[in-house]
């Protein structure tokens, strides 16, 4: 007889993932399936990996009531399991006399309730931010905002729900949701499930999947932003997430340093009909160039390494949309774009409540175990000459694998053995960051093939990563060779 699940959540992204490791606390069967090749590999994987302050929004949407909930969770998750969160603080600057848009903005972060924001001067702008432009005059300071990596923080979180007794279900596209509360049948690309309560947190596809259990009240429009990301190290030019004054889009094209010293700035913002198109463009890395370069002029090209997209889910309500759908059973976790990641903890926890108020019995479970080790710590990197001897040893832990982020076989080992199948070298590279360093790859991707292929029970194909997937990114010297010859016109 075919188990019956309590909950079951399509996606595993970072609102899936933190809806069924928040629920993996209870004494429930939780089933999480997920279309893609691992966990994290939509807008999760594809973000300015920023924990938000809570002033961008107003708190008569869900975006702006949930967002400063979910940053005050950050810091004991982040204990909990690992995932890298550092508080930086983050600024709003502008070079305009007036000053008036901060303190509007300061006006709604209170009537949020936040309690960390203030206006700066010029002065004090440039003891906050030494290597900003000296044309800037104001800022508005939110002391506990920050930077956390995305990805990691998902897999975290699905790690820690499998260990508490969940189940994940990779490669299984959802193709058809039947039923109501207490009798849904998911039919996926490989199998049918049957569950007593079903999430939808499908991210750009979860209009599509509402419409599947006949829910057609919203849409999604995909909308995507591009970055650029620079060398590591390149980081240490800015204290602080440094943002121009938002637009109608969004929050604005952004300066910050990622949680291993990148310096990472982005994204624009375009409206797109294809949902998975996550190619780069010239012109558009251009423009947020020369968008940055008016708030920091020590922008260096030549450090730029990598280009992405992220497609973001905004709704047609421009809103959140969590609630019990009118299928009852059939909860929408959709239209999760920014700030979407800094509310992530507190999503989870409005959905726990919406199904505790629809029946479902939330009896916690005495072996709940809420923490997670890490794969990695942040760390310096030592002098090539220090790791030099151990970059051709016989396979050992200590053997260095990713010459540019100094990554050991040991720790590639253990991100492919904690619960979720990891098949790619790009799993790898979410996990340990081999790869992700100023070579891209060049030297370590055949060494990670080689370990993989060593340790893997199925067989491991490094053809199915990114580089092969036939998406377009804008390469380094594209970049060069355009801005060198915008310069001599």
């Amino acid at each position: 007889m075919k188990r019956i699940y309590d909950v079951a959540v399509i996606g595993a992204g970072i609102v899936g993932t933190a809806i069924a490791r928040r629920l993996s606390r209870y004494q429930l069967s939780i089933l999480i399936l997920e279309e893609g090749i691992d966990v994290a590999m939509g807008a999760t994987k594809a973000n300015s990996a920023i924990v938000h302050g809570g002033y961008a929004e107003p708190a008569s949407t869900l975006k702006g009531r949930l967002c400063i909930a979910g940053r005050r969770a950050f810091a004991e998750l982040d204990q909990e399991l690992n995932f890298g969160f550092r508080q930086t603080g983050s600024l709003v600057v502008t070079a305009e006399d007036d000053p008036a848009p901060l303190y509007r903005l300061l006006k709604q972060g209170r009537q949020n309730g936040l309690d960390d924001l203030r206006i700066v001067d010029q002065a004090e702008l440039r003891e906050l931010e030494p290597k900003l432009n000296r044309e800037l005059k104001w800022g508005l300071l939110c002391e506990g905002a920050g930077v956390c990596s995305p990805y990691e923080m998902a897999i975290a979180m699905a790690e820690n729900a499998i260990a508490n007794g969940a189940e994940l279900k990779l490669e299984s596209a959802v193709k058809a949701v039947r039923g109501s509360r207490g009798s849904f049948t998911i039919d996926t690309a490989r199998e049918s499930f049957q569950a007593r309560y079903v999430i939808n947190a499908a991210g750009v596809k979860s209009d599509l999947v509402a419409q599947m259990a006949g829910i057609d009240d919203f849409a999604i429009l995909p909308r995507s932003g591009q970055y650029l990301l620079f060398a590591r190290g390149t980081g240490k030019a800015v204290n602080h997430v440094i943002f121009g004054l938002p637009t109608e889009k969004g929050k604005g094209i952004l300066i910050t340093s990622t949680l291993y010293d990148n310096l990472l700035i982005g994204p624009d913002a375009s409206d797109q009909a294809d949902r998975e198109d996550t190619s780069t463009d010239l012109h558009r890395m251009a423009k947020i160039y020369d968008a940055c370069k008016e708030l920091y002029d020590g922008l260096d090209p030549r450090q730029f390494i990598r280009s992405f997209t992220g497609v973001r889910a905004c709704s047609s309500t421009d809103d959140f949309i969590i609630e019990e759908s009118r299928v009852p059973g059939f909860i929408n976790a959709a239209g999760i774009q920014s700030p979407g990641l800094t509310a992530s903890p507190a999503i989870a926890c409005m959905v726990e409540d919406i199904l505790a108020k629809s029946g479902l019995v939330l009896e916690a479970d005495p072996d709940f175990n809420p923490h997670r080790e890490p794969i990695i710590k942040s760390r310096e990197l030592r002098p090539l000459s220090e790791i030099k001897p151990l970059l051709d040893i016989p396979s050992a832990p200590e053997k260095i694998i990713c010459r540019c982020e100094q990554v050991t076989e040991g720790e590639i080992i253990d991100a492919a053995g904690r619960g979720i199948p990891v098949n790619t070298i790009d799993g790898i590279k979410r996990r340990t960051r081999a790869s992700m360093g100023w070579c891209q790859g060049t030297f370590c991707r055949p060494r990670i093939a080689e370990v993989m292929d060593r340790i893997s029970e199925h067989p491991f194909d490094a053809r199915f990563d990114i580089e092969h997937s036939g998406v377009s990114r804008v390469e380094k010297s594209e970049l060069l060779d355009f801005l060198n010859s915008r310069a001599k016109e």
